[in-house]
């Protein structure tokens, strides 16, 4: 017999590994599938270099595969989990919003503030104003910060930029910025994000042509994801769709901010349309979630964001738990960015979607690992904690799931492994 390849990180004794393993692996976790997932008790994750080998109870770990130069980590007392997934950020850009915050606790609205020439085209201008050197060291700090929340995969948007050469300086910058640094970036391109003052007069539809005619062709293998953000003030339903499907032909993945402020149908569009995930969800009604679970089998997932009502002072959240009971998969992100949500925080987003969306902590868990994978098109690689899978686990300084969420805005991370390391 050949003695067997020695582990080279062995995490051990723990209260609870969390391994979002168990349910089913063609489809994002829905319904009660979100909160059914295993839970070992005493348990132990085990990693030869860069994967996951081995998942188990303590008393059924196999001693022979300790060698040597085993790494051992005594997890005693502690919750293990798989790294956290951010889904849905907007990683680049230049300044910040600090002087519109004074604005809105004067009781401004976002889109009276975007109307006034400032939110998101404040940024676009001090975007292009940066250089590509301050932009890097920018999001090299911001995934420094993700890293310490345990966040060990990150998607980032462009749509800073609203011009060819700064989209694209955007995405190049967020490729480079996950070469530099262990935390995985996962570029999506937001050109559209919102009409840029070049085509104030030209309107909506002639940008979205622009981008097609002269941006989508370069960004082949750099972005794997297009977005919009079909609001009032932003893109109209009938110039997201004709932008969605002209980037579908093109081959890339559509994504889809929707029903932020206001019920347009953006969400159900895009799910017609294949989209990978719809995001905000705020006023999307449980009705038409039904109807996208049904249409798209479970494929789509929305992405909800319970940060951005908060800090926009807003009282209206997205009814989660209405999503989950209609079959919608459901994932949470940050949407960190320096208009709606400065924060980093996912495990403060995990408390307020249980305060504030109806989720259980089992459930919280696993929108923003499992189904946060899955709405970024990752779920081979992370989200859980089983064989084959790429070794991105942490350890809490937690004893049980139920406390992750209940320690409000506490960061609970005692550990981060990325990769193995």
């Amino acid at each position: 017999m050949p003695h067997p390849a020695p582990y080279t990180l062995l995490i051990q004794h723990a209260a609870q590994v969390l391994t979002l393993a168990g349910g089913p692996t063609d489809r994002p976790l829905a319904g009660p599938d979100l909160s059914a997932w295993t839970i070992i008790e005493r348990g132990y994750v085990a990693c030869i270099d860069d994967k996951i080998v081995a998942v188990g109870p303590m008393d059924e770990l196999d001693l022979s595969h300790i060698g040597p130069h085993t790494r051992l980590v005594d997890a005693t007392g502690c919750v293990v989990m798989p790294g956290l997934v951010e889904c849905h950020t907007h990683l680049v850009f230049g300044g910040n919003r600090a002087h519109e915050f004074e604005r809105k606790l004067r009781g401004e609205s976002y889109l009276d503030i975007l109307a006034s020439g400032g939110g998101i085209l404040s940024t676009v201008r001090a975007t292009r104003a940066a250089s590509e050197a301050e932009l890097l060291a920018n999001a090299l700090h911001h995934l420094d910060g993700f890293r310490r929340y345990g966040v060990t995969t990150v998607e980032a948007k462009s749509g800073y930029g609203l011009d060819r050469d700064t989209e694209l300086r955007l995405v190049r910058v967020a490729r480079e910025a996950g070469r530099q640094q262990p935390v995985r970036v996962v570029p999506t391109f937001l050109g559209a994000h919102v009409v840029p003052p070049e085509f104030k007069e030209a309107g909506p539809r002639a940008y979205v042509d622009f981008i097609l005619r002269e941006v989508l062709s370069d960004l082949k293998g750099e972005a794997a994801f297009v977005d919009i953000f079909c609001e009032q003030g932003a893109f109209p339903l009938d110039v997201s769709r004709y932008y969605l499907e002209q980037a579908h032909h093109m081959g890339f993945g559509l994504k889809i901010h929707a029903e932020q402020l206001h019920d347009l149908g953006g969400c159900e569009m895009a799910a017609a349309l294949g989209a990978v995930s719809v995001d905000h969800c705020d006023y999307l009604t449980p009705a038409a979630a039904g109807r996208i679970a049904q249409q798209t089998q479970g494929q789509t997932v929305a992405v909800l964001l319970p940060l951005v009502p908060l800090f926009l002072r807003q009282e209206k959240y997205a009814p989660g738990r209405e999503f989950i009971e209609k079959g919608l998969p459901v994932a949470l992100s940050t949407d960190f960015n320096p208009g709606s949500c400065p924060s980093k925080n996912l495990w403060l987003a995990l408390s307020v979607a249980c305060l504030k969306m109806g989720f259980t902590p089992k459930e919280a868990v696993a929108a923003a690992t499992l189904n946060a994978a899955w709405a970024i098109r990752q779920q081979h690689d992370c989200g859980s904690l089983a064989p084959g899978k790429r070794a991105d686990v942490l350890v809490l300084n937690v004893g049980s799931v139920a406390e992750i969420p209940y320690w409000l805005g506490e960061n609970p991370v005692r550990e981060v492994i990325i990769g193995g390391q």
